[in-house]
C-alpha cells in the first residue's frame, strides 16, 4: 500500500522523520518477522522494548519505523535517511488504527460480534458463528479454539491465546471478507482490550456472559480487570447483557445507553430471555425460551445448564441483528459446540470421557455440577494449574472440587518458565487433605491425561479440564504441540 504520512493524521502520527511518503508491504511489532518494506511497530511487552530491535528491523527490511520515543527517532533518521520514522503518543493505539486502514477498513463491512467475560467467550462466540451461518449468515470465528470461516479452521498462527493483536485481527477481517463471509464472532479478552487491540472497532453487538476473580497476574486488581471488560460497551452499537451475573451485570446497564437485551435462567427474572423447565438427556437439553411474552419449545445438543444461558445469549445477538426468535428457534437443534468445551467421547470400556477446557474455580464448579447429572459409576476428574496464568487461582481450584471426584489428578498446563513442580505444589494446597490417596499428581498434562485414563475403570466418567490452548503446551517460550483426543486415541488403540 501507497502511504503518504502527511495525510494520515487521523490515525495517530504526530510528525514523521524522513521520507513523507512508503510503499509499505507489511505491518510487523516482531523484529524477526519482518520483510522487505515492512512498517515496523515499537511496542513494549512484558519482557522487551520494541525500540531496542529498529536497527534489526531496518536491515531485515523495514522501511518505515513507529515509536514514541521522539529523540531515538530522530537518532535513526540521520542514520537511515531512506526510511520513515513515526512519532505518536501511542504505539499501540496508532497500530490498531493503522492496521486498521492498511486491510481497507474490512471490520466495517462485517458484522462484528464481540463477546467478553470471564467464563463462557469460547462458547458463547463458537455458539454465534453456528447460529448465524445456520441463519446464512456466513460469519467466521476469532478465539480461543483458532481462526475460522464461515466454512472451515484455517491455518494462522495467532499471536495471543485470544484475542490476537491488532494487526492479525485486521488482517483476519480482511481475509474472512475475501473468503465471503459477512459476520466475524470473537472473544474480546480483558486484556485484549487494556493492550488496545481492538481500538477503533465499533461492534455491531457486544455479549456478556459473566464476571470473576481472573487474570490478577497481568490486572493486578479485580478493579482494575473489570474497568478493562467494561471498556467493550463503550464501543458497541447494541448489548446483550446477563442479568443473573452480579459481578458486572448491573454495571453495564447502569452505563451503556443503547439498545440492549438481557437474558436469565431464572423463571421470576425480569430479563427479555428467559429458559425455564430445562431437561437434560443423553442426547442434549430441553427447554422453554420465554421471549416478548411468547413461549418456544427448544431442543438443543448440549450439555449443562450454564450452556443454555450461553445459547440464550447468542440467540439475543442474533435478535439484535434483525432475526426472528422463530426463525432462531427452528435451527436450533443444528447447533454446534466448540472444540473442548463438554466434547463427549466415547471409549471403547464403556467409560464416557468429557473434554471441558474450563479453567477458573467458577467455571470448574459449574462444569461438575452439570457432569453429575450424567449415569456413571465413578468420576475421575483431572485439573491443572496453568503456569502462565495467577498463581493465587491455582490453590483455589482445588478447593473448588475437592471431595466431588472419586480420584483427582493435579497436572500443569503451560507452565511457561515455571518449574512444574511447583506448579503442582501450588495447586494441591487447596486440598483439605493434600496427601488423600485419591490424589494423584503429574508433572506434564500427557502425563496427567494418561494417568486419568489408567485410573477409570468399566463405566466410569473421565473429566479433563483446564487450558490447553490452541492445540499446544507453552514451555519456556515455546509452543510445543499437544492434544489430548490423540492421546485418547492412541491409548485405547
Amino acid at each position: 500500500m501507497n502511504m503518504n504520512f502527511n495525510q494520515l493524521k487521523s490515525l495517530g502520527i504526530v510528525k514523521c522523520f524522513g521520507p513523507q511518503i512508503q510503499t509499505v508491504t507489511a505491518l510487523m511489532f516482531h523484529s524477526k518477522n519482518v520483510c522487505k518494506d515492512s512498517m515496523f511497530f515499537c511496542i513494549r511487552g512484558e519482557n522487551t522494548d520494541g525500540n531496542c530491535y529498529v536497527e534489526e528491523a531496518i536491515e531485515s527490511g523495514a522501511n518505515s519505523v513507529v515509536s514514541d520515543k521522539e529523540e531515538d527517532l530522530q537518532k535513526w533518521s540521520r542514520k537511515y535517511p531512506c526510511c520513515s520514522f513515526l512519532l505518536v503518543k501511542d504505539v499501540r493505539k496508532a497500530m490498531a488504527y493503522i492496521a486498521k486502514h492498511f486491510n481497507h477498513r474490512a471490520d466495517e463491512t462485517l458484522k462484528t460480534i464481540g463477546v467478553t467475560g470471564t467464563n463462557g467467550k469460547t462458547t458463547v462466540s463458537s455458539y454465534v458463528r453456528s447460529l448465524l451461518n445456520l441463519l446464512n449468515m456466513p460469519t467466521g470465528l476469532i478465539g480461543t479454539t483458532g481462526i475460522w470461516t464461515s466454512k472451515e479452521k484455517i491455518a494462522y498462527r495467532k499471536s495471543t491465546p485470544t484475542t490476537p493483536e491488532s494487526i492479525d485481527l485486521h488482517q483476519i477481517f480482511h481475509m474472512l471478507e475475501q473468503h465471503g463471509d459477512k459476520a466475524v464472532s470473537m472473544e474480546v479478552s480483558s486484556i485484549a482490550l487494556d493492550q488496545m487491540r481492538v481500538e477503533g472497532i465499533l461492534y455491531d453487538v457486544a455479549i456478556h456472559t459473566n464476571f470473576s476473580e481472573e487474570h490478577l497476574e497481568y490486572h493486578k486488581t479485580i478493579d482494575h480487570y473489570k474497568k478493562c471488560k467494561l471498556q467493550l460497551f463503550k464501543q458497541t452499537k447494541c448489548a446483550v447483557i446477563n442479568l443473573d451475573d452480579a459481578g458486572m451485570g448491573a454495571d453495564i446497564l447502569q452505563r451503556f445507553d443503547g439498545p440492549f437485551l438481557t437474558y436469565s435462567l431464572r423463571e421470576e427474572s425480569e430479563a427479555d430471555l428467559k429458559a425455564s423447565e430445562i431437561n437434560v438427556s443423553d442426547n442434549g437439553t430441553t427447554f422453554y425460551l420465554n421471549y416478548l411474552g411468547e413461549c418456544y419449545p427448544v431442543y438443543v445438543p448440549i450439555f449443562g445448564n450454564y450452556n443454555i444461558a450461553n445459547i440464550l445469549s447468542a440467540a439475543g445477538a442474533a435478535v439484535l441483528l434483525g432475526y426472528t426468535m422463530k426463525q432462531i428457534i427452528n435451527v436450533l437443534p443444528r447447533l454446534e459446540s466448540p472444540e473442548g468445551r463438554f466434547q463427549v467421547i466415547e471409549a471403547p470400556d464403556a467409560a464416557k470421557i468429557i473434554l471441558d477446557y474450563a479453567h477458573t474455580p467458577v467455571a470448574i464448579t459449574r462444569l461438575v455440577e452439570e457432569v453429575k447429572k450424567i449415569k456413571y459409576n465413578r468420576l475421575i476428574l483431572m485439573i491443572a494449574g496453568i503456569g502462565i496464568r495467577d498463581f493465587n487461582k491455582m490453590p483455589k481450584m482445588a478447593a473448588a472440587i475437592d471431595g466431588q471426584a472419586d480420584e483427582v489428578v493435579v497436572t500443569v498446563d503451560h507452565p511457561g518458565y515455571h518449574d512444574p513442580q511447583e506448579i503442582v505444589n501450588q495447586v494441591v494446597k487447596g486440598f483439605a487433605e493434600p496427601n488423600a490417596p485419591n490424589i494423584h499428581t503429574a508433572l506434564t498434562r500427557k502425563e496427567g491425561v494418561l494417568k486419568a485414563l489408567q485410573l477409570a475403570g468399566e463405566g466410569d466418567l473421565i473429566l479433563l479440564t483446564s487450558g490447553c490452548i490452541n492445540n499446544a503446551q507453552i514451555v519456556k517460550g515455546k509452543e510445543i504441540p499437544h492434544s489430548d483426543e490423540e492421546i485418547i486415541q492412541a491409548h485405547y488403540l
